[in-house]
């Protein structure tokens, strides 16, 4: 793995740079105000490349991997303007029917995707298996009349069903050799009927609204699987793997504008005839903030790199590890650049306040620091399971 970026990776992060700054955060805090997401954003993105940057070339992709969406993600992040889609759509959704998806979900999903003229979720967490996939009970079985699958269950916190074409949906079919459950993954189209949509009430500002799900016998094509029915997790962890990479992408750009933020403000608000950004209680925690930033950006290269290369295992632990390291930074960025404005980080004018609780959500989701410590405990160090 190249310690250094390649010149190709320098001008695009250049290149997105831009188009962030062009959008810029207030764009974004009014996209939030209104209730929409920032489509002009996402349609010029999707333009140039960007969205598809790790769709195969045959389907309209640029033929990169999630190395290269996670330095989309970042960049528009440090801009003010992060994607939180870009986590589901291309990255998780995207990945797994580029990898698992028949040839004709691939030419009916990754060109759209790409281009950004259709947008899919993804539902998985539910009310009561959490972090434990393994308990999700989000059923699919067969129809012997038709050879249709019929899905019941339900999905909580899931983004952007309300824009999105169709939903990725975790489902589990039941083993016919053994009799236990396994996961599969269906597209359920927006409007198929039995699949319900209703909006949690979220005190976090965002442009993407949270929705619980509720399937009722939704009834769907036998063609709606994706992949094979027996390759369960191997499946599941194709897409889970690429959004804890993307997570730590959104983290380390939401981390990079805050921390920038302060940095300017500390170099030109002067007391007692210098600038505050002099003091070392102001310089220290903020240039601590910088190498934590940079560390984490280590490891999610690191991680990207490892999944772009087909090392499913190792990116495993990689991508938790990019995601618990991003997670702890932002938020630490993030308080420490309020704390450096003072009542300041707390106005509009600066855009950092809101940033206080989208920062707790790289701690929080996908999956825990908590679960992210018992995978490192339990895969890396070999230590025993405490449940």
């Amino acid at each position: 793995m190249p310690l250094i970026e390649s010149e190709e990776h320098k001008a695009l992060r250049a290149a997105v740079s831009a188009l962030g700054h062009k959008y810029g955060r207030a764009y974004f805090t009014r996209t939030v105000e209104e209730g929409r997401p920032a489509t002009e954003l996402w349609s010029e993105a999707a333009k140039l490349g960007y969205l598809g940057v790790n769709l195969p070339e045959e389907h309209g992709g640029g033929g990169g991997g999630i190395a290269e969406l996670s330095i989309v993600l970042e960049e528009l992040g440090a801009a003010g303007c992060p994607l939180l889609l870009m986590v589901v759509s291309p990255a998780i959704c995207g990945t797994v029917i580029a990898r698992f998806g028949t040839e004709e979900q691939k030419r009916a999903w990754l060109p759209a995707l790409a281009d950004g003229t259709r947008v899919m979720a993804f539902g998985i967490t539910e009310p009561d298996a959490g972090s434990n996939s393994h308990r999700i009970t989000t059923t699919a079985r067969r129809d012997p009349a038709t050879g249709d699958w019929l899905l019941t269950g339900r999905k909580v916190f899931v983004s952007g069903v309300d824009i999105a074409d169709a939903t990725l949906i975790v489902g589990r079919t039941e083993d016919a050799r053994t009799g236990r459950l396994k996961p599969c993954l269906f597209i359920v189209p927006r409007d198929t009927p039995g699949f319900q949509r209703h909006k949690i009430d979220m005190e976090l500002s965002a442009a993407e609204k949270q929705f619980e799900l509720v399937l009722d016998d939704v009834r769907l094509p036998a063609d709606a699987l994706v992949g094979d029915e027996d390759a369960g997790l191997l499946q599941l962890f194709a897409g889970l793997n690429p959004e804890r990479i993307m997570t730590a992408a959104f983290a380390i750009g939401m981390g990079r504008f805050a921390l920038s933020r302060a940095v300017e403000y500390a170099r030109e608000r002067t007391v007692w005839k210098a600038p505050i950004g002099s003091h070392q209680a102001i310089a220290h925690p903020l240039a601590q903030a910088h190498i934590d930033l940079e560390l984490a950006r280590l490891m999610m290269q690191k991680a990207a790199h490892l999944y772009d290369a087909g090392d499913d295992v190792g990116a495993g632990e990689a991508a938790n590890m990019a995601k618990y390291a991003a997670g702890e930074a932002c938020v630490k960025a993030v308080d420490q650049a309020v704390h450096t404005l003072g009542g300041n980080g707390l106005t509009r004018e600066f855009g950092l306040a809101s940033l206080i609780t989208a920062a707790r959500v790289s701690r929080i989701a996908p999956v825990s620091r908590e679960m992210i410590l018992n995978y490192v405990s339990h895969q890396t160090l070999c230590l025993p399971k405490s449940y």
